[in-house]
């Protein structure tokens, strides 16, 4: 099927472009500032899910901003791939524009403007990414999204978040320059094009090409696109914690992160394609470099006190899910990968949004200190035990779909490794998870450390945590509205 030329995809990255515009241009009325961003994200999703029913049907939609060289265009496309990654963050984005707002001024943070303006620029870039046509449109928003998000890493500008934002943006312009930009000109030399394939069977390569070139330009592809934070080009993501709790939510689940396992798996599916991964023995390899990470980021994680250190680390693992159900090659072990850039955004959100009520309630960062704090924040540690069986992939929740497709998908290429790797890191899920849910329940404070005077955040923090814990509950119920996406991919 020809794809059908629509503008709609235009006024989707529009949007957040116009509103990082209105909030500079309000910054000075607080309450006109958090409008702006509040309609830029609503257009943008209100406009995304206006593309459901064509993409559903089958169609493929498409539009042309620059013609450079023949096969060599910036344009977008929005297809059933696009709207897992797109549906997700735009949707997410409006439920972060309240709960920024509470976190804000609940701690009366300096440059909020900015904050907002840089947070409506890297969904800019996320967007742009999800609906890039070919691999240069990819490329350039994948760097933008790296440029404006590091104002909001190094937001408190203090030493620690100097730092953390040098290194944060030292490794993914540095890999994106040195490893893709190479292998992007060297595909150009040998396709002839830059255009995503058709269907995810064929990829873009001719044949004739000698193996070793094709497995070195997929390597640098996979290794290139460091936002999905394989090791060992992981460490930026603990070191970007210095950011404020809605930056790390961003990064963890909206935007950065999915930018890069979304990318990493775009450039597998419809650059090299299933049939060039297969007759090259590529995609097993990949499975098991991956769970590496899967396994040593859960042990990283089960030593880290700083609650927001072991969800940096937790996100570090779960997205390696995402590589390693496309690499299995099998229906079933994509579709896991692919849910799980849907799943993981909802559940990974919840769970450092409710670090930041946390922190704003009671200025407590550390696991050992939140004893008992779940009977003073009940809504709090409700929505995060949910996302927490999300994470471990416990029914009913969001998770659990993720590891049925990808526990059948492991059994499909009948690899018994990659099923261990999958029930080792469950354990280890629920080794670094359930103790946080037991202790804020069922433990006891500290002498002279009472929580009576604790409670709930903010409802512009709350609401928004308790929203998103219900939507894993309910996907992982009725994972029917993704799955039909699914369809039209594998």
């Amino acid at each position: 099927m020809q794809p059908v030329t629509d503008p709609r995809l235009v006024l989707a990255i529009l949007a957040p472009l116009i509103g990082a515009g209105l909030v500079m241009a309000t910054g000075k009325r607080p309450n006109v500032r958090e409008a702006c961003s509040f309609l830029a994200a609503t257009t943008l999703f209100g406009i995304t899910a206006s593309l459901v029913p064509q993409i559903l049907a089958g169609q493929r939609l498409h539009f042309t901003l620059l013609e450079l060289l023949p096969g060599l265009s910036v344009s977008l496309r929005a297809d059933a791939l696009s709207m897992i990654f797109a549906l997700s963050a735009s949707f997410l984005w409006v439920l972060t524009v309240f709960y920024s707002a509470g976190y804000m001024r609940g701690l009366q943070e300096h440059e909020q403007t900015r904050f907002n303006a840089c947070f409506a620029l890297a969904l800019f870039g996320a967007i742009g990414c999800a609906f890039s046509d070919n691999l240069l449109t990819m490329y350039l928003f994948y760097e933008i999204v790296s440029i404006c998000t590091y104002p909001l890493v190094m937001h408190h500008q203090d030493e620690e978040s100097y730092e953390g934002a040098r290194k944060y943006l030292t490794y993914l312009t540095a890999t994106a320059k040195g490893l893709v930009l190479p292998a992007m000109v060297l595909i150009y030399v040998y396709a002839g094009t830059l255009d995503f394939a058709d269907n995810i069977r064929t990829g873009i390569l001719p044949g004739g090409i000698h193996d070793g070139i094709v497995t070195a330009l997929y390597a640098c592809c996979i290794l290139g696109f460091a936002k999905n934070a394989v090791m060992p080009f992981h460490n930026w993501l603990p070191s970007a914690m210095v950011a404020p709790t809605p930056v790390s939510a961003l990064l963890h689940a909206v935007a950065v992160v999915k930018v890069g396992v979304f990318s990493t798996v775009r450039v597998m599916l419809y650059v090299f394609g299933v049939n060039t991964m297969d007759g090259l023995n590529l995609g097993l390899p990949t499975a098991y470099f991956v769970s590496f990470t899967i396994v040593v980021a859960s042990i990283i994680a089960l030593s880290k006190d700083n609650l927001k250190a072991r969800l940096a680390y937790s996100t570090v693992s779960q997205l390696s899910y995402v590589i390693l159900g496309v690499a299995l090659l099998t229906p079933r072990g994509i579709d896991g990968g692919l849910i799980h850039i849907a799943n993981h955004a909802f559940s990974k959100i919840t769970l450092f949004f409710c670090a930041g009520a946390i922190y704003v309630a009671t200025h407590k960062k550390n696991i050992s200190e939140m004893s008992g704090l779940g009977r003073a924040m009940p809504f709090t540690f409700g929505a995060f035990a949910l996302a927490s069986l999300s994470m471990i992939g416990a029914p009913p929740v969001a998770g659990f779909v993720s590891k049925w497709y990808l526990v059948n998908g492991a059994f499909d290429a009948g690899s018994v490794a990659i099923l261990l790797v999958l029930l080792t890191s469950t354990l280890l899920n629920a080794a670094y998870f359930a103790p946080v849910v037991y202790q804020a329940f069922f433990g006891q404070p500290a002498e002279g450390d009472s929580h009576h005077h604790h409670g709930e955040a903010s409802p512009a923090m709350v609401i928004p945590l308790t929203i998103t814990a219900v939507i894993s509950v309910l996907i992982g119920l009725y994972p029917q509205f993704f799955e039909r996406f699914l369809k039209l991919i594998t």
